[in-house]
């Protein structure tokens, strides 16, 4: 068998974990198998019900492995450099999976304060408020803060970068030195860059995290998540939850889109970054606009860290409109080939305001604190022409002064 190592990311993202030879009938994609249960020798078979090895072709039940769920396995966990690939139901149910086999009541967390929200409230509401477990929400931009929230009981370090939605970065290879140092195992969100643009697992991380739901599919019909990691035992703990305990893997439809979707992630990520640097420097030099949160820019506070652990700037982007909500649900209520909805990192561009969306659960006084204003859009750059995203931008800006009776500046001002 050829070894991942010599493939290119390219390559494997096409092919990786499909075998034509291994279908019956040639398949060059893999086959949805959509079986519940499957057929064993004997009832002396040497493997048992939750024992059976998807690498050597043995499935007995939907639940605990699927040829077509393990295919995609063996694609996430290539593309991140990984040993152990798990795909499953949700991004969230992934997260979850990584917070119980590494977490028990006294343990404590350190996270990004910047995380996204719905991993915020998970901490929050399920593991802190009910698990006993402590959590401490740092500025992780900076890793003494890190380092700072560091206890003896600290069992996990969890990190986004850059962040969702004010793409912010923290510095992984200098984080992972603090939590090997800790003896904390570091886990990573790598869902806005995706393996083509980041490898955190290459930068010291322990686990990656995807909601694959994202870049991964890239067509905005599929819910999935996925982790991969190297470590033998914790990968088995992982197994053992999404398995045998709470059954939440990837169904076998959802796992055939991903499969197909990363085939073409390598140039759908090289056509996002590309519009999102364009409509990210037209956005800096609007007057409506406040400030534009991009790593691509040069302006950025972290465009360096950028430059030195991520292949390319992405296709997210956020930025602060002039005025108060009002205003921007008129700019966003205007626009007509960008789509106002919630997700992102599919082909179709896309645009939601935090503060009365995906953030509006967080106390407002907490949102600010963080950075949320009522005027931070968040854009999901999509592989439509630039031209005609840029015409649509300008006109949810025509909305924005035809709604204010206060003067705002012109285009041309």
């Amino acid at each position: 068998m050829v070894d991942r190592d010599d493939h290119r990311f390219p390559t494997r993202a096409v092919s990786w974990g499909e075998h034509p030879e291994e279908t019956g009938a040639g398949d060059v994609v893999s086959p949805i198998h959509l079986a519940s249960t499957y057929a064993v020798p004997g009832i002396d078979s040497e493997f048992k019900l939750d024992e059976a090895d998807p690498d050597a072709g043995e499935f007995l039940y939907g639940r605990l492995s699927n040829p077509t769920r393990h295919a995609v396995e063996q694609r996430l966990a290539a593309l991140e450099g990984g040993d152990h690939g798990l795909a499953f139901a949700s991004g969230t149910a992934a997260i979850s999976t990584l917070f119980f086999a590494t977490l028990t009541p006294g343990d404590h967390v350190v996270a990004f304060d910047d995380l996204y929200a719905g991993t915020r409230r998970m901490l929050e509401t399920l593991f802190r408020d009910r698990l006993a477990v402590d959590v401490s929400f740092v500025d992780a931009t900076d890793t003494d803060n890190v380092a700072d929230a560091m206890r003896p009981e600290t069992e996990l370090v969890y990190m986004e970068t850059p962040t969702n939605p004010l793409l912010r970065l923290c510095d992984l290879a200098a984080i992972a030195d603090v939590a090997a140092a800790g003896d904390a195992a570091f886990a990573v969100d790598n869902t806005f860059c995706s393996p083509a643009l980041q490898n955190p697992l290459e930068l010291g991380a322990d686990i990656v995290a995807h909601s694959t739901t994202k870049y991964l599919n890239g067509h905005s019909d599929s819910i999935g998540g996925a982790l991969v990691m190297d470590d033998d035992d914790l990968a088995e703990e992982c197994y053992h939850l999404q398995r045998v305990l709470l059954g939440n893997a990837m169904a076998p439809f959802d796992a055939y889109m991903t499969l197909r979707g990363t085939k073409t992630l390598p140039m759908r990520m090289r056509q996002h970054e590309a519009s999102a640097r364009e409509i990210a420097a037209f956005l800096d030099d609007h007057p409506l606009v406040e400030a534009v949160h991009y790593p691509g820019l040069e302006s950025h506070p972290q465009h360096e860290l950028a430059s030195e652990q991520m292949a390319g700037y992405g296709g997210m982007l956020s930025f602060e409109l002039v005025g108060d909500m009002d205003d921007a649900a008129a700019f966003l209520e205007a626009l007509s080939t960008i789509t106002l909805a919630v997700s992102l990192g599919g082909v179709e561009s896309l645009v939601e305001l935090p503060a009365g969306m995906t953030h509006e659960p967080i106390p407002k006084a907490e949102r600010e604190e963080l950075g949320i204003t009522d005027t931070l859009v968040r854009m999901s750059v999509g592989v439509e022409a630039v031209e005609d995203l840029l015409a649509d931008l300008e006109r949810g800006f025509a909305a924005m002064r035809e709604l204010s009776e206060r003067p705002l500046p012109a285009a041309d001002d």
